[in-house]
């Protein structure tokens, strides 16, 4: 594509919309940039060095007076804008920032998404790479924009992106060597109105595969194992509950990886040999076992890499443990799948903080769960009143409504004992009360630290 002096609108003035700016400059486009925020709530925009006549913050711009010749969406903004909707009757071409970042990239390219366990799985899968000694970066909807990473990268690199269906919306041409599905749940029906919506947007990760390309999915998940035989990728399966006779699987408590054809059956690792806990995340072991393989570690540096593995921030990290009591932070799992596999995951008494942004989910399937599983729960923010229903519903017995986060971890502490774990999962997003899932969790981690250095009165 010929850039030089090409007019384009950046919608979304974040980080992702910001790294899209500096790239299309880097290309020599024309860059206008617009966002529902004013400036001075909008941190580093200034630097991208954009004058008043490219900037229209805090205002919709007319699209006449910018008559652009594509538009880059950033995730968080919504395909149902009137300034994309108008775009789109006007035939603008509109791609997401991540097709932008990959638009000109040679490296190969590893794409994960699912509703749960992604950034888990892509940061696993970006230490296996690491291993390869080949240049590689990680990058996506994990916290760091694709398009401010990718310069430089040649044909022996590798980028490990995490894709949420909101980047996965406005894709043309992005080629994903090796793609990874790993389960479909609702979630942001908010926004694609549908499950089946959802899953298309998904789905788009393979849309430009070929023979040649390797999709990874996940065989206990009947919409994700149905997509298989519609791909023209290869097709590998991952699956914690069914022995796969072709695919990566357990075989007693061994993860291992079967060929039907040759025979074979290779161990890869014990689950006991794994640091991360839960068995969901055993889903995301095998499925970054399989794209190691496919980028080229051997077995035994697979098994090596797996093993020295610790988790992710914020992805039931352990915070401490201060009077017998764990403390675990969760932030990220924002919706009842996650904070469901989250609870599951423990045996010991729990202390449930929950509650925030609902995104169009039910919340009486996971108050079964917490049910059964928690001894009491701490509601918060926006949905409160909401899951209080469904837990009443469910038959949840000690259920606590607090007015503020702070309120509610001070009511954590106060209800556990030793032998107990406090976590945080929150089932919802952090956009009622917060910035972002991250600013959540360390808030958390920070209340709960500074109680044992000095208790809250």
């Amino acid at each position: 594509m010929e850039w030089l002096d090409k007019r384009v609108l950046v919608i979304g003035g974040g980080l992702s919309g910001q790294a899209a700016v500096r790239k299309l400059q880097g290309l020599g486009a024309e860059v206008f940039l617009t966002d529902s925020q004013s400036l001075e709530k909008l941190s580093g925009v200034e630097e991208t060095g954009l004058d008043a006549k490219h900037l229209f913050l805090g205002q919709v711009p007319e699209l006449a007076e910018i008559n652009p010749e594509l538009i880059i969406l950033s995730p968080g903004v919504s395909p149902k804008l009137s300034l994309v909707q108008e775009g789109i009757s006007y035939n603008v071409t509109i791609w997401s920032e991540v097709e932008l970042a990959m638009h000109d990239c040679p490296a190969l390219c590893v794409g994960v998404t699912g509703t749960n366990g992604k950034t888990t799985t892509t940061t696993l899968i970006g230490e296996l790479a690491k291993l390869t000694g080949r240049p590689a970066i990680v990058a996506g909807n994990i916290g760091v924009a694709l398009s401010g990473q990718v310069k430089g990268l040649e044909d022996n690199s590798i980028v490990v992106a995490e894709l949420s269906s909101f980047q996965l919306e406005f894709v043309d041409k992005l080629h994903v060597h090796i793609g990874v599905l790993l389960n479909l749940t609702p979630d942001h029906l908010d926004r694609h109105g549908t499950l089946e919506k959802y899953l298309e947007a998904k789905g788009q990760i393979f849309k430009n595969q070929g023979p040649t390309d390797l999709a990874i999915l996940n065989w206990d998940d009947p919409l994700v194992r149905n997509l298989g035989s519609e791909l023209k990728s290869r097709v590998i399966y991952f699956s914690p509950t069914t022995f796969l006779q072709d695919g990566i699987s357990l075989w007693r408590d061994e993860i291992v990886y079967a060929e039907k054809e040759k025979r074979t059956m290779i161990p890869i690792i014990s689950r006991k040999n794994l640091q991360l806990r839960g068995s969901h995340n055993l889903e995301n072991v095998m499925a970054a076992a399989a794209a190691a393989r496919a980028f080229g570690l051997s077995w035994t540096e697979i098994t090596e890499g797996l093993a020295q593995f610790k988790g992710v921030e914020h992805r039931q990290e352990i915070v401490g443990s201060f009077e017998g009591i764990l403390f675990v932070n969760d932030s990220k799992g924002t919706n009842t799948d996650a904070a469901s596999k989250a609870l599951l995951a423990f045996d010991e008494p729990l202390v449930l903080i929950a509650g925030g942004k609902n995104k169009g989910l039910d919340f009486h399937e996971f108050m079964k769960v917490v049910q059964r599983k928690v001894k009491s729960l701490i509601l918060l923010g926006q949905a409160a009143d909401e899951m209080e229903q469904a837990a009443k519903d469910e038959g949840v017995q000690r259920i606590i409504k607090v007015t503020s986060f702070e309120e509610g971890v001070v009511k954590a502490i106060s209800e556990a004992i030793a032998g107990d774990v406090v976590l945080l999962s929150p089932a919802c997003t952090s956009w009622d009360m917060f910035k972002n899932y991250e600013q959540r969790g360390e808030l958390f981690k920070e209340l709960v630290r500074r109680h044992y250095r000095e208790p809250i009165q």
